[in-house]
């Protein structure tokens, strides 16, 4: 029995097996297994490259019928991963129990569970697509990144020579036998030769949970995507693919609009079509953009889990959506080691993104008094996959070490963002003090606002201090700040209050990249047009009624906008304000 390794810092585990099955008295089924070696008088079976030995101890299965129909199933899960042949800072993955209970035992339990229910129809897909069919798929994606991040020699991977930085590994397969028949076709090999390189990458990440990171990469791809990439990568599922792009951050944006295909009970893993609209290489290209289709598997991002692992893999995939659909998957696994607790955790105040970051999408804040003593680790693994045309090889592999170590500094900076934020949980004293831009940003806001009005923004008497940032950060309408350039189109998010946040369906990292004119409909541009010059020259506007739409796509209505002009404290013009009052989602 082989077993994939769960990042690329240490071998995969390979056990020699003997395996008892039985029938007792009672209907009851018995399944034991344990490792052959010489100390218990077995034969300790051939090695195998890429493996590492280790040893299961007594485990199986028993299973009992239940009077009226059903079954009750113990599991024992007893093994010896070798733990002293990895590097010390994987070790918890490898002789941790709940870690070990998390990936196998639990995990086997809700396979059981979804198959039982999905028999007994307790759960309805929506569509044409048989649950089979969607499990067929999300098997396809773990395995192919499995693959990738593992590439065994005896699969028909090689490791080609580094650029004297070992920090991105190249691995390339030009076998097309050795995909045949699982989630790779004849289409991605033509006589001409092609093959599937993969770019790949593991990292140690602080104080960053799994769920949280793994669902942020999920929500905003334009963090870490480059959108030629994407091009890039969904032509290798037609004969002919583009020209091979060069690495650009961000890439030229588009929006992405996620549909929801399937879930577990526990909702602890779904599988998710994304469409990314609009992709084009350059300005010029715009024209003949079209939208491009992933297949995105994201499982662990429940924040409670003991022993988190959390993962996020996509695969390009045609509009056709068939069966029996190529795959090459590409993506990210973050999984949560055993906390050090040997020392304080360090503490940083990064920029106005990552000081008053509260993760949205139902995060839950962390009790602070443990914040001082908790030091989370989390071990990150990133892996591409590419298809290339043999005269390329060395170009996409140039093209994809590049865009990796691009990526991995994308997902670092939104850890570093998202760490302390995460470990203050709530916008506290000690958080608000440690946020001078913030705290200068909202008394900027509120007094402009008094000038251009006469009115206050904020209720209550106090208004200084962290005071003042506490009553801005929960007010109950959706305030936030826009850079202004003479162009009306180009003003860029930079900043907002919870309500804004909410409304935008983001999070103050993400929000830097979100274009006004891409919340505003057609009408609320066309308001905005006209009023704009008033704004600069009386300072203040009211903005009729409206529909907006979020990061995600939804359609958000206000009953009225505000719109005014922030002045610092030398009465030069700082940004644009926004007030959406009453905002719901429609």
């Amino acid at each position: 029995m082989q077993t994939y390794a769960p990042t690329t810092l240490a071998a995969a585990r390979d056990f020699w097996t003997l395996r008892y099955t039985s029938t007792l008295e009672d209907g009851s089924l018995v399944i034991c297994e344990r490792s052959l070696t010489t100390s218990t008088g077995g034969p300790p079976g051939p090695s195998s490259s890429n493996f590492v030995r280790a040893e299961v101890l007594p485990s199986g299965y028993l299973i009992r019928p239940c009077e009226g129909g059903g079954a009750i199933i113990h599991i024992v899960d007893h093994v010896d991963l070798d733990a002293w042949s990895v590097p010390e800072v994987l070790r918890p993955l490898y002789e941790s129990s709940k870690i070990l209970a998390q990936k196998m035992t639990v995990a086997a339990l809700r396979h059981i569970r979804q198959l039982a229910q999905e028999t007994s129809g307790e759960i309805q897909y929506g569509g044409s697509r048989q649950p089979a069919v969607l499990r067929t798929f999300s098997q396809k994606l773990c395995r192919g990144f499995n693959d990738a991040v593992n590439g065994f020699v005896d699969d028909g991977w090689s490791v080609l020579s580094s650029d004297g930085v070992e920090d991105v590994t190249i691995a390339v397969n030009s076998s097309p036998n050795k995909f045949l028949g699982s989630q790779y076709n004849a289409s991605m090999f033509p006589n001409f030769g092609r093959g599937v390189l993969c770019a790949k990458a593991s990292m140690l990440l602080q104080n960053v949970p799994p769920a949280v990171l793994v669902r942020f990469l999920r929500e905003h791809r334009s963090e870490w995507a480059d959108h030629g990439i994407d091009a890039y990568s969904a032509a290798s599922l037609k004969t002919s693919p583009y020209a091979i792009p060069c690495v650009r951050p961000g890439g030229f944006p588009s929006s992405h609009v996620i549909l929801p295909l399937a879930h577990t009970v526990e909702q602890e893993e779904f599988l998710e079509v994304v469409r990314l609209e609009g992709h084009a290489f350059s300005l010029e290209d715009i024209p003949l953009a079209h939208d491009m289709y992933l297949l995105l598997l994201c499982s662990g991002v429940d924040e409670n889990a003991v022993g988190a692992c959390a993962q996020l893999v996509f695969a390009p995939i045609d509009e056709s959506f068939a069966d029996d659909a190529s795959l090459l998957p590409s993506g990210f696994r973050v999984i949560q080691l055993d906390p050090k607790t040997d020392g304080p955790a360090p503490t940083r105040t990064l920029d106005l993104a990552s000081t008053l970051e509260v993760g949205s999408g139902g995060a839950r804040p962390t009790c602070e008094a443990d914040a001082s003593n908790y030091n989370l680790r989390s071990v990150l693994t990133i892996a591409f996959q590419f298809v290339f045309e043999n005269h390329l090889r060395d170009t996409v592999a140039i093209m994809a070490r590049q865009y990796v170590r691009s990526v991995v500094g994308s997902v670092q900076r939104v850890a570093m963002a998202i760490a302390p934020s995460r470990l203050s949980g709530h916008l506290g004293p000690k958080s608000l003090s440690g946020s001078p831009e913030a705290l200068t940003l909202a008394q900027w806001i509120c007094r402009s606002y008094r000038i251009c009005t006469g009115a206050e923004l904020l209720r209550g008497d106090s208004q200084a201090g962290d005071a003042v940032l506490k009553q801005f950060w929960h007010h109950s309408d959706a305030i936030m700040c826009c850079s202004v350039n003479t162009n009306v189109a180009s003003p860029v998010f930079t900043f907002a209050n919870q309500a804004g946040l909410d409304m935008l369906e983001t999070t103050l990292v993400a929000l830097q990249d979100i274009m006004l004119e891409k919340v505003l409909d057609e009408g609320g541009r066309k308001v905005l047009s006209s009023e704009f010059s008033k704004i600069m020259q009386q300072g203040i506007a009211y903005l009729p009624a409206g529909v907006c739409v979020s990061s995600m796509g939804r359609p958000v209505a206000y009953e009225q906008a505000v719109a005014w002009k922030v002045l610092n404290d030398d009465d030069s013009h700082h940004c644009l304000a926004f007030m959406f009052m009453n905002w719901s989602f429609v």
